[in-house]
């Protein structure tokens, strides 16, 4: 089963290489972009906030790597 998922991401990244279609990578960006977002809704609000805050502190600088 994983060396089909491979497979087939492998044969995505392809397409999406040699494609000269905008309209057709844009497409595929959304649906990404849409999947966040509903990961993002998924989650309660204390873990949204907890990500926002780790993100601002990364974002300072005030992150210790482990």
């Amino acid at each position: 089963m994983i060396m089909d998922l491979n497979a087939e991401k492998l044969e995505l990244i392809k397409k999406i290489v040699k494609t000269e279609d905008l309209g057709l990578l844009q497409k595929i960006r959304a649906i990404f972009e849409d999947k966040e977002k509903e990961a993002w809704e998924e989650l309660t609000p204390e873990q949204q906030e907890e990500i926002n805050i780790t993100i601002q502190n990364e974002n300072r600088g005030d992150v210790v790597d482990f």
